[in-house]
């Protein structure tokens, strides 16, 4: 089992800037994939970044140029700077990771899903 644990979410004025970050605890699971997802109220959850293992990154479009997806593979620890924030950036955001489990009866990937830390921006 893998366990995410997001913290530095919180409230903040439009223009300013937040770091969020994700630590992925779990012995003897291979941590690949890394992301962060949002949700605001009343809409479905959305990709907002990702980052893979080897540091290749994605972003949806309506964040590129102002939030950065960073990664330390020894501390299994992703991080997500945001700046210029937007009320419209207010959700609940999500930490992801994809893992990979292998034993006896072979290797198998597996989805993982933290508790949400709420970002609000006013105007």
């Amino acid at each position: 089992q893998v366990q995410l644990v997001e913290s530095g979410g919180g409230f903040v004025q439009a223009g300013g800037s937040l770091r969020l970050s994700c630590a992925a605890s779990g012995s003897a699971f291979t941590i690949n994939a890394m992301g962060w997802y949002r949700q605001a109220p009343g809409q479905q959850r959305n990709l907002v970044a990702h980052i893979t293992s080897g540091g290749s990154t994605n972003y949806a479009g309506s964040v590129k140029g102002r939030f950065a997806i960073s990664r330390d593979n020894a501390k299994n620890t992703v991080y997500l700077q945001m700046n210029s924030l937007k009320p419209e950036d207010t959700a609940v955001y999500y930490c992801n990771a994809n893992a990979n489990y292998c034993s006896d009866t072979g290797c198998h990937d597996y989805n993982y899903w933290g508790r949400g830390t709420q970002v609000t921006v006013s105007s």
